[in-house]
């Protein structure tokens, strides 16, 4: 290792406080530095290739080092670098992208507001959303509904959303007024013999006994990931978003679609609405709309919330809500060339394909002594590993055997993420059927070491 890379390794750890990371043993392993990527490859300064299992953050749909992507930010940083969306001021790339998203998006979301991560942007959707209100009348409807093991991002605000424990702890979070009510993980979830429909029932049930113990007046919106992501990976169980639009439109409380992770073909079809049947009066993305290379997210609403909201603009004399850096033309100029690889390699139609083969081969898994569940749809999915498979008990601590699995995967060559014990996979959306069964097998090494070294402990 050469003196340079040395003295980066000492820089991170004198200088860098890392997100989602355990500052004191980072103090004593250092940093893996990634040096560069290519297609669903990663290589660290050392040389050392991964295969990018959870494509970086959930997030690099056409992999890493695509250089349409890097020749259309040039060619904007050449044209107009930066400018702000402030007092009527635009940009091309904002205006076409916007256009772009309304008309791929659900049919009644009609408006879009760009902001530059998924936390900003659920932030600003409990903005606009009381904003909202107090224009038609309605200001004591301010409290969120949100569910355990959600993520919505980690603002004050966003991350008052988010249902992790680890995410509230000593950060005095929640605080906004919000609910939040059972994760719909049947596996875990759902009381004996019950069915996936009558969990979806009771979970239902539990949102309206919730709005209505609140008043429905006080309720604004219920927040919800299509295909829960970051929390571990859960599909809803069946006709649970049905349920819930129902119950959401009976108390006029609106629907808000968190498609910050599931978008842009992640589970086979354009968005995870399209796969559930969801009709969203809010629909949230980012990460896949750029491919994490620029930041960039963009909220997609009703007319309905828009009218109210320009009319109140106009009584107040401003929209008094944005950022710096909204509507960056070079990121918008990155995610329309992004969207065209989407449209032209189909990699949603990949995605379905691929992920048909990805859940196929992790569910080979399911004999496991070590795996109590093997979930997911599409590209994404997660193997939960457990201390007992017939009672379904947790590691003791919780993260153990998780721990022990993404360590050993780095080994192994495959960049896996551990959410406690669930082992989460969301790879590249341009991955082949030979590299899904090579990162595969390489995670089938790595928890065959893991079941070995927690036999010797």
């Amino acid at each position: 290792m050469s003196d340079r890379l040395n003295s980066l390794y000492a820089k991170d750890v004198e200088y860098l406080l890392h997100p989602v990371t355990n500052a004191r043993k980072h103090e004593e392993i250092g940093p893996i530095i990634i040096d560069r990527g290519e297609g669903i490859y990663v290589i660290d300064d050392q040389g050392n290739r991964y295969i990018e299992a959870m494509a970086g953050l959930w997030s690099v749909a056409v992999g890493f080092g695509e250089k349409r992507l890097a020749e259309a930010g040039y060619r904007q940083l050449l044209k107009l670098p930066y400018y702000h969306s402030f007092s009527h001021k635009s940009n091309e790339p904002a205006i076409l992208l916007a256009e772009r998203l309304v008309q791929m998006s659900p049919d009644r979301l009609k408006r879009c507001f760009f902001t530059n991560s998924g936390s900003e942007a659920n932030d600003t959707v409990v903005k606009l959303i009381w904003y909202y209100n107090n224009a038609r009348g309605k200001p004591e409807k301010k409290t969120f509904i949100s569910r355990q093991g959600a993520y919505h991002g980690i603002t004050i605000t966003s991350g008052s959303l988010t249902g992790l424990p680890a995410n509230h702890r000593d950060f005095d979070l929640p605080n906004i007024p919000v609910k939040h009510v059972t994760c719909p993980h049947f596996w875990r979830n759902a009381l004996p013999g019950e069915t996936e429909e009558e969990f979806a029932t009771r979970l239902a049930d539990e949102l309206e006994r919730t709005i209505l113990d609140a008043g429905p007046e006080t309720v604004a919106a219920f927040i919800g990931e299509p295909l829960m992501g970051a929390g571990g990976v859960f599909p809803p169980p069946a006709t649970y978003w049905q349920k819930v639009q129902e119950v959401c439109r009976r108390y006029d409380v609106l629907l808000v679609a968190d498609e910050v992770i599931n978008g842009f073909g992640r589970l086979g079809t354009m968005f995870a609405c399209d796969y559930y049947g969801i009709d969203p009066d809010v629909l949230v993305v980012s990460k896949q709309l750029t491919s994490s290379y620029a930041p960039l997210s963009a909220i997609l609403f009703t007319d309905e919330i828009y009218q109210p909201v320009a009319d109140n603009s106009a009584r107040i004399g401003i929209f008094g809500h944005g950022f710096t850096t909204s509507a960056h033309p070079v990121s918008a100029a990155i995610a329309l060339e992004n969207l065209k690889i989407i449209e032209e390699r189909d990699l949603v139609g990949n995605a379905r394909a691929m992920g048909e083969v990805m859940q196929r081969e992790l569910r080979k898994f399911a004999d496991h002594p070590l795996v109590g569940e093997v979930r997911g749809v599409g590209l994404i999915a997660a193997v939960e590993l457990v201390a007992d498979k017939a009672t379904k008990a947790r590691f003791d601590p919780v993260g153990k055997a998780g721990g022990l699995v993404f360590n050993h995967g780095h080994r192994r060559g495959v960049i896996i993420r551990a959410i406690g014990d669930q082992i989460a996979f969301c790879p590249p959306m341009i991955i082949t059927e030979d590299e899904v069964r090579e990162m595969v097998a390489r995670f089938g090494q790595a928890l065959e070491d893991t079941a070995a070294a927690l036999r010797a402990s």
